[in-house]
Protein backbone atom coordinates (compact mmCIF):
# COMPACT_ATOMS: atom_id res chain seq x y z
CA UNK A 1 0.00 0.00 0.00
CA UNK A 2 1.25 3.11 -0.19
CA UNK A 3 1.24 5.83 2.55
CA UNK A 4 1.12 9.64 2.12
CA UNK A 5 2.54 11.76 4.67
CA UNK A 6 0.80 13.97 5.99
CA UNK A 7 1.98 17.77 4.92
CA UNK A 8 4.16 20.19 7.10
CA UNK A 9 1.95 22.22 8.74
CA UNK A 10 2.16 26.07 8.06
CA UNK A 11 3.19 28.42 10.68
CA UNK A 12 3.16 32.22 11.04
CA UNK A 13 6.50 34.05 11.67
CA UNK A 14 6.97 34.85 15.35
CA UNK A 15 9.12 37.70 16.84
CA UNK A 16 11.64 34.88 18.06
CA UNK A 17 12.00 33.74 13.85
CA UNK A 18 11.84 37.25 12.72
CA UNK A 19 14.79 38.46 15.16
CA UNK A 20 17.74 40.19 13.71
CA UNK A 21 20.84 38.50 14.09
CA UNK A 22 23.13 39.72 17.26
CA UNK A 23 26.47 40.50 15.29
CA UNK A 24 23.67 42.53 12.85
CA UNK A 25 21.80 44.29 15.16
CA UNK A 26 24.97 45.53 17.25
CA UNK A 27 26.47 46.88 13.83
CA UNK A 28 23.08 48.69 13.11
CA UNK A 29 23.43 50.12 16.35
CA UNK A 30 26.86 51.29 15.92
CA UNK A 31 25.98 52.83 12.98
CA UNK A 32 23.42 54.87 14.37
CA UNK A 33 25.50 55.81 17.38
CA UNK A 34 28.31 57.06 15.16
CA UNK A 35 26.21 59.59 12.61
CA UNK A 36 24.13 60.88 16.19
CA UNK A 37 27.61 61.74 17.66
CA UNK A 38 28.60 63.36 14.65
CA UNK A 39 25.96 65.56 14.44
CA UNK A 40 26.06 66.47 17.97
CA UNK A 41 29.22 67.45 17.63
CA UNK A 42 29.02 69.11 14.41
CA UNK A 43 25.98 70.69 13.81
CA UNK A 44 26.41 73.58 15.42
CA UNK A 45 30.01 74.67 14.78
CA UNK A 46 29.18 76.99 11.37
CA UNK A 47 26.66 79.24 13.68
CA UNK A 48 28.86 79.46 16.87
CA UNK A 49 32.54 79.24 15.56
CA UNK A 50 33.34 82.90 15.55
CA UNK A 51 36.59 84.95 15.55
CA UNK A 52 38.68 83.42 12.56
CA UNK A 53 40.66 80.24 12.27
CA UNK A 54 42.70 81.17 14.99
CA UNK A 55 39.69 81.14 17.74
CA UNK A 56 38.47 77.98 15.26
CA UNK A 57 41.78 76.22 16.68
CA UNK A 58 40.88 76.73 19.90
CA UNK A 59 37.41 75.34 19.80
CA UNK A 60 38.03 72.59 18.05
CA UNK A 61 41.16 71.36 20.53
CA UNK A 62 38.69 71.94 23.37
CA UNK A 63 35.87 70.00 21.73
CA UNK A 64 38.25 67.06 19.89
CA UNK A 65 40.49 66.60 22.08
CA UNK A 66 39.59 67.70 25.64
CA UNK A 67 36.23 66.64 25.65
CA UNK A 68 35.11 64.46 23.22
CA UNK A 69 38.86 62.75 22.77
CA UNK A 70 38.55 62.08 19.23
CA UNK A 71 42.17 62.60 18.61
CA UNK A 72 45.09 63.00 21.06
CA UNK A 73 47.13 65.79 22.06
CA UNK A 74 49.94 64.87 19.75
CA UNK A 75 47.97 64.26 16.84
CA UNK A 76 45.68 67.77 17.43
CA UNK A 77 49.35 69.00 17.33
CA UNK A 78 50.77 67.53 14.20
CA UNK A 79 47.08 67.89 12.35
CA UNK A 80 47.75 71.89 12.99
CA UNK A 81 50.89 71.92 11.70
CA UNK A 82 50.14 70.11 8.78
CA UNK A 83 47.18 72.07 7.63
CA UNK A 84 49.18 75.26 8.50
CA UNK A 85 51.55 73.80 6.22
CA UNK A 86 49.25 72.98 3.12
CA UNK A 87 47.40 75.49 1.17
CA UNK A 88 44.10 76.77 1.36
CA UNK A 89 41.49 77.43 4.77
CA UNK A 90 43.33 76.23 7.68
CA UNK A 91 40.33 75.46 10.39
CA UNK A 92 38.23 74.49 7.30
CA UNK A 93 41.09 71.71 6.31
CA UNK A 94 41.33 71.00 10.07
CA UNK A 95 38.31 70.20 10.93
CA UNK A 96 38.14 67.33 7.57
CA UNK A 97 40.54 65.95 8.94
CA UNK A 98 39.60 65.34 12.39
CA UNK A 99 36.24 64.33 11.32
CA UNK A 100 37.61 62.06 8.77
CA UNK A 101 40.13 60.48 11.19
CA UNK A 102 37.41 59.59 13.13
CA UNK A 103 34.31 58.60 10.82
CA UNK A 104 35.71 58.55 7.64
CA UNK A 105 36.32 60.36 4.40
CA UNK A 106 32.15 60.61 4.23
CA UNK A 107 32.29 62.20 7.56
CA UNK A 108 34.78 63.99 7.20
CA UNK A 109 33.07 66.19 3.72
CA UNK A 110 29.29 66.23 5.46
CA UNK A 111 31.38 68.23 8.39
CA UNK A 112 32.81 70.12 5.77
CA UNK A 113 29.48 71.27 4.42
CA UNK A 114 28.14 71.96 8.12
CA UNK A 115 31.15 74.07 8.55
CA UNK A 116 31.06 76.29 5.58
CA UNK A 117 27.33 76.89 4.63
CA UNK A 118 25.63 79.01 7.09
CA UNK A 119 28.38 81.52 6.74
CA UNK A 120 28.45 81.24 2.73
CA UNK A 121 24.59 81.50 3.01
CA UNK A 122 24.78 84.67 4.90
CA UNK A 123 27.72 86.01 2.80
CA UNK A 124 25.77 85.10 -0.44
CA UNK A 125 22.53 87.13 1.08
CA UNK A 126 24.87 90.02 2.05
CA UNK A 127 25.91 90.25 -1.71
CA UNK A 128 22.04 90.79 -2.31
CA UNK A 129 21.81 93.97 -0.46
CA UNK A 130 25.45 95.51 -0.86
CA UNK A 131 24.86 96.79 -4.77
CA UNK A 132 21.91 98.50 -3.76
CA UNK A 133 22.99 100.87 -0.97
CA UNK A 134 24.63 104.34 -1.88
CA UNK A 135 28.62 105.08 -1.57
CA UNK A 136 28.51 105.47 2.23
CA UNK A 137 26.62 103.44 4.99
CA UNK A 138 24.97 105.38 8.23
CA UNK A 139 26.97 106.23 11.22
CA UNK A 140 25.59 103.74 13.00
CA UNK A 141 26.74 100.76 10.82
CA UNK A 142 30.33 102.45 11.07
CA UNK A 143 30.36 102.24 14.64
CA UNK A 144 28.97 98.63 14.66
CA UNK A 145 31.36 97.10 12.63
CA UNK A 146 34.15 98.77 14.13
CA UNK A 147 32.90 97.07 17.70
CA UNK A 148 32.58 93.78 15.99
CA UNK A 149 36.58 94.29 14.38
CA UNK A 150 37.55 95.64 18.74
CA UNK A 151 36.18 92.35 19.86
CA UNK A 152 37.61 90.40 17.08
CA UNK A 153 40.96 91.52 17.66
CA UNK A 154 40.63 90.61 21.52
CA UNK A 155 39.41 87.41 20.82
CA UNK A 156 42.16 86.18 18.21
CA UNK A 157 45.14 87.55 20.49
CA UNK A 158 43.11 85.23 23.45
CA UNK A 159 43.98 82.43 20.69
CA UNK A 160 47.35 83.06 19.84
CA UNK A 161 47.89 83.08 23.78
CA UNK A 162 47.00 79.97 24.08
CA UNK A 163 48.20 78.25 21.49
CA UNK A 164 51.35 79.54 21.95
CA UNK A 165 51.12 77.66 25.77
CA UNK A 166 50.78 74.15 23.56
CA UNK A 167 53.16 74.82 20.65
CA UNK A 168 56.26 76.45 22.88
CA UNK A 169 57.80 72.99 24.50
CA UNK A 170 61.26 74.20 24.50
CA UNK A 171 63.55 77.19 24.15
CA UNK A 172 63.79 76.29 20.35
CA UNK A 173 59.73 76.66 19.66
CA UNK A 174 59.63 79.63 22.00
CA UNK A 175 62.26 81.02 19.40
CA UNK A 176 60.12 79.87 16.45
CA UNK A 177 56.74 81.38 17.71
CA UNK A 178 58.85 84.77 18.17
CA UNK A 179 60.45 84.85 14.62
CA UNK A 180 57.31 83.84 13.55
CA UNK A 181 55.56 86.62 14.99
CA UNK A 182 57.86 89.70 14.50
CA UNK A 183 58.94 88.17 10.69
CA UNK A 184 55.50 88.14 9.38
CA UNK A 185 54.91 91.89 10.63
CA UNK A 186 58.25 93.03 8.97
CA UNK A 187 57.58 91.09 5.25
CA UNK A 188 53.56 89.19 4.37
CA UNK A 189 54.74 88.61 0.78
CA UNK A 190 52.60 85.39 -0.87
CA UNK A 191 56.12 83.32 -1.02
CA UNK A 192 57.29 83.98 2.35
CA UNK A 193 54.75 82.48 4.48
CA UNK A 194 55.69 78.52 2.92
CA UNK A 195 59.54 79.28 3.19
CA UNK A 196 59.25 80.68 6.57
CA UNK A 197 57.20 77.55 7.83
CA UNK A 198 59.85 75.43 6.13
CA UNK A 199 62.57 76.90 7.23
CA UNK A 200 61.15 76.59 11.36
CA UNK A 201 60.45 72.36 10.15
CA UNK A 202 64.13 72.39 9.10
CA UNK A 203 65.50 74.56 11.93
CA UNK A 204 63.83 71.99 14.39
CA UNK A 205 64.81 68.78 13.09
CA UNK A 206 68.34 70.15 13.03
CA UNK A 207 68.12 70.97 16.88
CA UNK A 208 66.62 67.53 17.71
CA UNK A 209 68.56 65.82 16.10
CA UNK A 210 71.42 67.69 17.67
CA UNK A 211 73.48 68.11 15.26
CA UNK A 212 74.77 71.77 15.86
CA UNK A 213 75.58 70.78 19.12
CA UNK A 214 77.72 67.79 18.51
CA UNK A 215 79.88 69.99 15.92
CA UNK A 216 80.35 72.91 18.40
CA UNK A 217 81.05 70.18 21.04
CA UNK A 218 83.62 69.20 19.08
CA UNK A 219 84.57 72.40 17.78
CA UNK A 220 85.01 73.17 21.77
CA UNK A 221 86.86 70.51 23.01
CA UNK A 222 89.44 70.72 20.13
CA UNK A 223 89.79 74.83 21.00
CA UNK A 224 90.42 73.28 24.92
CA UNK A 225 93.05 70.83 23.39
CA UNK A 226 94.99 73.35 21.77
CA UNK A 227 95.26 75.66 24.87
CA UNK A 228 97.06 72.82 26.42
CA UNK A 229 99.01 71.77 24.00
CA UNK A 230 100.05 75.62 24.00
CA UNK A 231 100.72 75.83 27.88
CA UNK A 232 102.58 72.28 27.60
CA UNK A 233 105.02 73.34 25.13
CA UNK A 234 105.77 77.18 27.14
CA UNK A 235 105.77 75.74 30.47
CA UNK A 236 108.90 74.89 31.83
CA UNK A 237 110.37 71.31 32.05
CA UNK A 238 108.33 69.44 34.72
CA UNK A 239 111.00 68.40 37.98
CA UNK A 240 111.18 64.57 37.62
CA UNK A 241 110.95 63.57 41.39
CA UNK A 242 107.78 65.88 41.63
CA UNK A 243 105.29 62.64 40.73
CA UNK A 244 102.20 63.68 42.86
CA UNK A 245 102.06 67.25 40.66
CA UNK A 246 102.23 65.95 37.37
CA UNK A 247 99.20 63.05 38.86
CA UNK A 248 97.40 66.27 40.03
CA UNK A 249 98.05 68.09 36.93
CA UNK A 250 96.69 65.06 34.33
CA UNK A 251 93.83 64.53 37.03
CA UNK A 252 93.34 68.46 37.03
CA UNK A 253 93.05 68.06 33.13
CA UNK A 254 91.15 64.90 32.91
CA UNK A 255 88.42 67.06 35.13
CA UNK A 256 88.60 70.15 32.99
CA UNK A 257 87.66 67.94 30.21
CA UNK A 258 84.95 66.41 31.78
CA UNK A 259 82.93 69.00 33.10
CA UNK A 260 83.60 71.14 29.84
CA UNK A 261 80.04 72.28 28.63
CA UNK A 262 78.16 70.82 30.84
CA UNK A 263 75.08 71.95 29.16
CA UNK A 264 75.44 69.79 26.03
CA UNK A 265 74.87 66.13 26.39
CA UNK A 266 77.33 63.52 26.47
CA UNK A 267 76.11 60.95 24.63
CA UNK A 268 77.15 62.33 20.31
CA UNK A 269 74.59 59.64 19.35
CA UNK A 270 70.80 61.90 18.05
CA UNK A 271 67.89 61.26 20.62
CA UNK A 272 65.03 62.90 18.30
CA UNK A 273 61.61 62.46 19.82
CA UNK A 274 59.58 58.89 19.85
CA UNK A 275 57.55 57.66 17.21
CA UNK A 276 53.69 58.80 17.38
CA UNK A 277 51.38 56.32 18.06
CA UNK A 278 49.74 54.00 15.28
CA UNK A 279 47.74 55.25 12.80
CA UNK A 280 45.83 52.94 12.24
CA UNK A 281 44.13 51.65 8.59
CA UNK A 282 40.75 51.83 9.69
CA UNK A 283 40.99 55.19 10.53
CA UNK A 284 42.88 56.33 7.39
CA UNK A 285 41.36 58.49 4.67
CA UNK A 286 42.62 57.37 1.89
CA UNK A 287 45.77 54.73 1.29
CA UNK A 288 48.86 56.08 -0.06
CA UNK A 289 48.71 55.27 -3.96
CA UNK A 290 45.23 56.83 -3.63
CA UNK A 291 46.45 59.78 -2.12
CA UNK A 292 49.37 60.36 -4.50
CA UNK A 293 46.71 59.88 -7.52
CA UNK A 294 44.44 62.55 -5.94
CA UNK A 295 47.54 64.92 -5.30
CA UNK A 296 48.65 64.54 -8.88
CA UNK A 297 45.24 64.96 -10.22
CA UNK A 298 44.90 68.06 -8.35
CA UNK A 299 48.33 69.69 -9.65
CA UNK A 300 47.25 68.42 -13.27
CA UNK A 301 43.80 70.08 -13.29
CA UNK A 302 45.42 73.66 -11.57
CA UNK A 303 48.14 73.39 -14.47
CA UNK A 304 45.51 73.09 -17.01
CA UNK A 305 43.27 75.94 -15.57
CA UNK A 306 46.49 78.07 -15.08
CA UNK A 307 47.55 77.44 -19.06
CA UNK A 308 43.97 78.40 -19.86
CA UNK A 309 43.65 81.54 -17.93
CA UNK A 310 47.07 82.98 -19.73
CA UNK A 311 46.47 81.99 -23.17
CA UNK A 312 42.61 82.58 -23.86
CA UNK A 313 42.56 86.03 -25.15
CA UNK A 314 38.76 86.80 -23.85
CA UNK A 315 38.12 84.23 -21.71
CA UNK A 316 34.04 84.54 -20.26
CA UNK A 317 33.78 86.48 -17.09
CA UNK A 318 32.95 83.37 -14.84
CA UNK A 319 36.04 81.62 -16.18
CA UNK A 320 38.16 84.01 -15.17
CA UNK A 321 36.74 84.66 -11.59
CA UNK A 322 36.97 80.74 -11.17
CA UNK A 323 40.45 81.19 -12.33
CA UNK A 324 41.82 84.09 -10.10
CA UNK A 325 39.97 82.25 -6.77
CA UNK A 326 41.43 78.93 -7.84
CA UNK A 327 44.82 80.39 -8.09
CA UNK A 328 44.19 82.30 -4.59
CA UNK A 329 43.03 79.25 -2.33
CA UNK A 330 46.12 77.38 -4.04
CA UNK A 331 49.16 79.13 -3.18
CA UNK A 332 47.65 80.77 -0.06
CA UNK A 333 49.23 79.65 3.17
CA UNK A 334 48.42 80.89 6.75
CA UNK A 335 44.51 80.90 6.26
CA UNK A 336 42.45 83.88 6.33
CA UNK A 337 44.02 86.39 7.44
CA UNK A 338 46.52 86.04 4.53
CA UNK A 339 43.84 85.48 2.34
CA UNK A 340 42.20 89.28 1.99
CA UNK A 341 45.15 90.98 0.90
CA UNK A 342 45.79 88.72 -1.85
CA UNK A 343 41.62 88.49 -3.26
CA UNK A 344 42.13 92.28 -2.68
CA UNK A 345 44.41 92.40 -6.10
CA UNK A 346 42.90 89.42 -7.93
CA UNK A 347 38.53 90.85 -8.17
CA UNK A 348 39.48 94.54 -6.77
CA UNK A 349 42.16 95.11 -8.95
CA UNK A 350 40.52 93.52 -11.70
CA UNK A 351 37.78 95.82 -11.58
CA UNK A 352 34.85 93.43 -10.53
CA UNK A 353 34.19 94.58 -7.28
CA UNK A 354 34.86 98.13 -5.63
CA UNK A 355 37.06 98.92 -3.27
CA UNK A 356 33.89 100.03 -0.97
CA UNK A 357 32.08 96.44 -1.40
CA UNK A 358 35.17 95.01 -0.87
CA UNK A 359 36.15 96.35 2.56
CA UNK A 360 32.12 96.28 3.76
CA UNK A 361 32.50 91.89 3.07
CA UNK A 362 35.86 92.23 4.65
CA UNK A 363 34.85 93.91 8.10
CA UNK A 364 31.24 92.07 8.17
CA UNK A 365 33.39 88.53 7.63
CA UNK A 366 35.02 88.93 10.60
CA UNK A 367 31.63 88.94 12.84
CA UNK A 368 30.38 86.13 11.08
CA UNK A 369 30.63 82.46 12.06
CA UNK A 370 32.71 80.01 9.69
CA UNK A 371 35.75 80.08 7.58
CA UNK A 372 37.00 83.34 6.73
CA UNK A 373 37.12 82.13 2.97
CA UNK A 374 33.73 82.49 2.57
CA UNK A 375 34.50 85.68 1.41
CA UNK A 376 34.92 84.24 -1.88
CA UNK A 377 31.05 83.73 -2.14
CA UNK A 378 30.48 87.36 -1.62
CA UNK A 379 32.93 88.79 -4.03
CA UNK A 380 32.33 85.73 -6.56
CA UNK A 381 28.39 86.71 -6.55
CA UNK A 382 29.25 90.47 -6.87
CA UNK A 383 31.86 89.88 -9.81
CA UNK A 384 29.51 87.54 -11.71
CA UNK A 385 26.47 89.67 -11.36
CA UNK A 386 28.66 92.92 -11.66
CA UNK A 387 30.49 92.17 -14.75
CA UNK A 388 27.52 89.96 -16.62
CA UNK A 389 24.33 91.22 -15.28
CA UNK A 390 22.04 89.15 -16.89
CA UNK A 391 23.76 85.94 -15.24
CA UNK A 392 22.07 85.41 -11.31
CA UNK A 393 24.54 85.36 -8.67
CA UNK A 394 23.63 82.39 -7.52
CA UNK A 395 26.30 81.01 -10.18
CA UNK A 396 28.89 83.54 -9.07
CA UNK A 397 28.36 82.23 -5.35
CA UNK A 398 29.26 79.05 -6.64
CA UNK A 399 32.06 79.82 -8.62
CA UNK A 400 33.58 81.83 -5.77
CA UNK A 401 33.11 79.05 -2.97
CA UNK A 402 34.43 75.89 -5.64
CA UNK A 403 36.99 77.80 -6.81
CA UNK A 404 38.23 79.09 -3.14
CA UNK A 405 37.89 75.66 -0.95
CA UNK A 406 38.68 72.92 -3.70
CA UNK A 407 42.52 73.33 -3.68
CA UNK A 408 42.59 73.29 0.13
CA UNK A 409 40.25 70.01 0.55
CA UNK A 410 41.67 68.11 -2.50
CA UNK A 411 45.12 68.34 -1.37
CA UNK A 412 44.37 68.35 2.48
CA UNK A 413 42.71 64.34 1.69
CA UNK A 414 45.23 63.58 -0.47
CA UNK A 415 48.36 63.90 2.02
CA UNK A 416 45.90 62.03 4.67
CA UNK A 417 46.08 59.23 2.39
CA UNK A 418 49.91 59.47 3.15
CA UNK A 419 50.34 60.39 6.41
CA UNK A 420 49.68 57.04 7.78
CA UNK A 421 53.31 56.15 6.29
CA UNK A 422 54.82 59.74 6.64
CA UNK A 423 54.10 60.29 10.46
CA UNK A 424 56.08 56.93 11.06
CA UNK A 425 59.16 58.83 10.35
CA UNK A 426 60.88 60.62 13.23
CA UNK A 427 61.89 63.12 11.31
CA UNK A 428 58.56 64.03 10.45
CA UNK A 429 57.67 64.68 14.44
CA UNK A 430 60.34 67.23 14.69
CA UNK A 431 59.69 68.89 11.33
CA UNK A 432 55.84 69.54 12.09
CA UNK A 433 56.89 70.89 15.50
CA UNK A 434 58.73 73.66 13.77
CA UNK A 435 56.06 74.34 11.19
CA UNK A 436 53.32 74.25 14.65
CA UNK A 437 55.70 76.96 16.29
CA UNK A 438 55.94 78.93 12.96
CA UNK A 439 52.24 78.89 12.53
CA UNK A 440 51.59 79.78 15.96
CA UNK A 441 53.59 83.11 15.37
CA UNK A 442 52.25 84.19 12.64
CA UNK A 443 48.59 84.46 14.38
CA UNK A 444 50.68 87.16 16.28
CA UNK A 445 50.62 88.67 12.68
CA UNK A 446 46.93 88.10 11.93
CA UNK A 447 46.35 90.40 14.98
CA UNK A 448 48.48 93.16 14.22
CA UNK A 449 46.66 93.39 10.91
CA UNK A 450 43.83 93.79 11.88
CA UNK A 451 44.82 95.74 14.88
CA UNK A 452 45.67 98.23 11.68
CA UNK A 453 42.36 98.49 9.69
CA UNK A 454 39.61 97.59 12.23
CA UNK A 455 38.33 100.74 12.73
CA UNK A 456 35.74 102.26 10.28
CA UNK A 457 34.00 105.59 9.38
CA UNK A 458 32.44 107.75 6.83
CA UNK A 459 35.89 109.54 6.06
CA UNK A 460 38.21 106.00 6.53
CA UNK A 461 36.18 104.11 4.77
CA UNK A 462 39.29 102.04 4.20
CA UNK A 463 39.99 101.52 8.22
CA UNK A 464 41.74 102.77 10.62
CA UNK A 465 43.85 101.16 13.58
CA UNK A 466 42.16 100.58 16.96
CA UNK A 467 44.85 102.97 18.41
CA UNK A 468 42.86 105.86 16.88
CA UNK A 469 40.53 106.30 20.11
CA UNK A 470 41.23 104.51 23.37
CA UNK A 471 37.22 103.60 23.56
CA UNK A 472 38.48 100.50 20.99
CA UNK A 473 41.05 99.57 22.75
CA UNK A 474 39.19 99.37 25.75
CA UNK A 475 36.62 96.82 23.56
CA UNK A 476 39.90 94.71 22.40
CA UNK A 477 40.35 94.21 26.13
CA UNK A 478 37.23 93.59 27.36
CA UNK A 479 36.92 90.50 24.84
CA UNK A 480 40.41 89.70 25.79
CA UNK A 481 40.30 89.27 29.75
CA UNK A 482 36.38 87.91 29.37
CA UNK A 483 37.52 84.83 27.44
CA UNK A 484 41.11 84.47 29.33
CA UNK A 485 39.51 84.84 33.02
CA UNK A 486 35.54 84.26 32.99
CA UNK A 487 34.82 82.33 30.01
CA UNK A 488 32.63 84.51 27.97
CA UNK A 489 32.04 82.48 24.58
CA UNK A 490 33.61 84.18 21.20
CA UNK A 491 29.96 84.71 20.01
CA UNK A 492 28.69 86.24 23.16
CA UNK A 493 32.44 88.69 23.30
CA UNK A 494 31.95 89.57 19.33
CA UNK A 495 27.87 91.05 20.14
CA UNK A 496 28.78 93.06 23.66
CA UNK A 497 31.31 94.22 20.89
CA UNK A 498 29.38 95.45 18.71
CA UNK A 499 26.65 96.41 21.33
CA UNK A 500 29.63 99.17 22.82
CA UNK A 501 30.47 100.34 19.43
CA UNK A 502 26.55 101.23 18.88
CA UNK A 503 26.31 103.09 22.46
CA UNK A 504 29.60 104.68 21.56
CA UNK A 505 28.36 106.23 18.44
CA UNK A 506 25.34 107.51 20.67
CA UNK A 507 27.62 108.85 23.48
CA UNK A 508 30.17 110.42 21.45
CA UNK A 509 28.73 110.76 17.57
CA UNK A 510 25.40 111.15 18.18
Amino acid sequence: MLSFRSPIPHREPTAATTREPEPTRQLRVHVSEKWRNFVVANWHLGFTAFGGPPVHFQIFHTKFVDKLKWIDEQMYQELFALCQGLPGPASTKMLFCINSIHGGFLSGFLAFCIWCLPGAVGMYTLSLGVSKIGETMPSPVYALLSGLNAATVGIIALAAVQLSEKAITDQMSRILVFLGGAVGMLYSALWFFPVLMFAGGVGTVVWDYRWLHNFIKKFKKQRVENQESQEVITSPPPIPDDTPSITSSSTTRQRRQNTDHPILPVSTSPEPPTTPPSFTPENQLLTWRTGLFVIAAFFTTFVTVMVLRGTLKTPPLPYSVFANLYLAGTIIFGGGPVVIPLLRDYIVGEGWVSSRDFLLGLAIIQAFPGPNFNIAVYLGALAVRNGNGSMPKEVGAMIGFFGMFTPGIVLAAGVMGLWSTIRKRRWTVSFLRGVNALATGLVYTAVYRLFQTAVLDEEYSGGRELGIDPFWVAVTATSFVGGRWFGMPPFLAILIGGALGVAWWGAVKA
